[in-house]
C-alpha cells in the first residue's frame, strides 16, 4: 500500500541474510483483490530472500470445518471463515513455491503465524534470529505475528511495500506501532540493498 512511512520510522538496520526467514503471511485466493496492489513487490521480496539464500515460509490462515474450528474469530467476523479445501484456501496463483528445496506451509487458524503451530520448532531448527514479515493483513495477521515474534525475543523487519489491508489509515495505524516498538520497518529497496549488495 502506498505510504508515506519513512516518518515513521525511528531506527535503520539491515535484515543479517545468514539468520534471517522470510514470513509470507496468508497470499491466498480468499485475500487476493487486497494483495493485487501489492503482489509485485511481494513477488519481488520472496524473490530476493530466495537468491540470498534465505529460507521463506508461508502461511496459510484455513479453518476445517465451521463446526469444529468457529474460534472467537467466527464471532468477530460472522462466520466468514476461510475453509480448508476450497479455492479461497488456496495460495494464490501468482507464487511460484520452489521445487528444488520446497518453501515451507504453515497452517494457522488465527492471526499469529506461531499460535498452535510449527513455525517457532522451524525458525529454532534453522537457527533464525530474525524475521521479514510480508503479505495481508497489515493490521491483524501481519501486526499480530510480528509482535509475537518481537515477544519470542526475534528481530522483527516489517514490509511497507508488500504488506497490505483494507485502507491506508489502518496500514499506517500499524507503521507507526510496530516502528515505535517491535520492528524495523523495510521496504523492497532496502532489503536488495541488505541482502544482495553486501
Amino acid at each position: 500500500m502506498a505510504s508515506s512511512w519513512r516518518k515513521y520510522e525511528t531506527r535503520k538496520r539491515d535484515p543479517n541474510p545468514q539468520n534471517v526467514a522470510l514470513l509470507v503471511i496468508d497470499l491466498q485466493n480468499h485475500f487476493s483483490s487486497m494483495a493485487k496492489p501489492i503482489l509485485h513487490n511481494a513477488l519481488t521480496t520472496i524473490d530476493i530472500c530466495r537468491r540470498a539464500s534465505i529460507p521463506v515460509f508461508f502461511t496459510r490462515h484455513v479453518h476445517k470445518s465451521l463446526a469444529t474450528d468457529n474460534t472467537m474469530l467466527g464471532e468477530w467476523w460472522d462466520g466468514d471463515l476461510i475453509i480448508d479445501g476450497t479455492p479461497d484456501s488456496e495460495l494464490i496463483s501468482e507464487i511460484n513455491r520452489q521445487v528444488t528445496k520446497p518453501d515451507e506451509v504453515v497452517e494457522k487458524n488465527t492471526y499469529s503465524a506461531f499460535h498452535n503451530t510449527c513455525l517457532q520448532e522451524k525458525l529454532v531448527e534453522l537457527g533464525v534470529e530474525e524475521v521479514i514479515v510480508i503479505g495481508v493483513m497489515t493490521n491483524l495477521c501481519c501486526e499480530t505475528t510480528a509482535r509475537e515474534a518481537f515477544v519470542r525475543g526475534y528481530r522483527v523487519f516489517f514490509s511497507t511495500d508488500a504488506t497490505a489491508t483494507v485502507n491506508e489509515e489502518l496500514h499506517d495505524a500499524t507503521l507507526m506501532n510496530l516502528a515505535y516498538g517491535f520492528a524495523y520497518l523495510v521496504d523492497c529497496d532496502r532489503l536488495r540493498r541488505g541482502l544482495l549488495c553486501n
